[in-house]
């Protein structure tokens, strides 16, 4: 067997409690150490490309992922990002297609991959693992669908309150008071790219929402200060 370093066991993941591995023992734990790959990836390097034949799962340990598809046009759309102790190339495992998109860094990220063949393995001997995995594919499929709902039934400025709901869920640190403060590097192009307007667009709303007192900025990094208003924004249920 391997040695493998201290800080790259599963036991000591910074993301531990939040992957598909969480209810396995340390035995368990330490046998995925020893079939698992560390790599950590620069900001903008990628972990594969859509259109690539998947070899098996990517399990993120920290750092932020966007998830991006390239149509017919060559134009670039972020379908999710992907954040620590999520996975990735999760849906290649019951199938034989290829990536459908690309996976890039958009900052520094520590990443395990899992060789397609144990994972399958794993998870005849493991249902615990089965079914987590399953369980994030159904939250997929229910983003996805929202994401499309979102797309053909609300405006511009909803679309915007709604990703910065979302964003909150996701990334939101709370800083003081009701302030929540979005920890994560987003340019205004992939914000547009990922309630589809254009870049010129987004920055008019995101200054009329500074204007209404609904967020502040901190440098690039965006404060939420009154998420009620901003879910009346967004026409959304919570």
């Amino acid at each position: 067997m391997r040695r493998v370093k201290e800080q790259e066991k599963c036991q000591n993941c910074p993301s531990k409690g939040q992957g598909v591995f969480c209810d396995l023992d340390n035995p368990d734990l330490d046998e995925i150490s020893q079939h698992k790959v560390t790599n950590t990836y620069k900001k903008g390097q990628t972990l594969f490309v859509q259109g690539n034949h998947p070899f098996g799962l990517y399990c993120v340990n920290s750092g932020n992922i966007k998830v991006t598809k390239t149509g017919t046009d060559g134009k670039e759309s972020i379908v999710r990002i992907v954040k620590g102790g999520d996975v990735l190339g999760h849906r290649s495992l019951f199938t034989s297609d290829y990536y459908t998109a690309t996976a890039t860094a958009i900052e520094e990220t520590k990443v395990c991959f899992i060789d397609k063949k144990y994972i399958l393995r794993l998870m005849q001997e493991k249902p615990s693992v089965s079914l987590n995995i399953i369980n994030k594919l159904s939250r997929d499929m229910g983003a996805a669908e929202n994401k499309v709902s979102s797309f053909h039934q609300k405006n511009v400025r909803e679309r915007l309150a709604e990703l910065l709901l979302l964003l909150k869920e996701s990334h939101g640190q709370k800083i003081e008071g009701e302030k929540y403060k979005l920890d994560i590097k987003l340019t205004r192009e992939e914000m547009a790219t990922m309630i589809g307007t254009a870049n010129e667009t987004l920055i008019r709303f995101i200054s009329e929402f500074k204007d209404e007192g609904l967020i502040e900025q901190e440098g690039k990094a965006i404060i939420i200060c009154n998420e009620e208003r901003l879910i009346d924004w967004a026409n959304v249920n919570y």
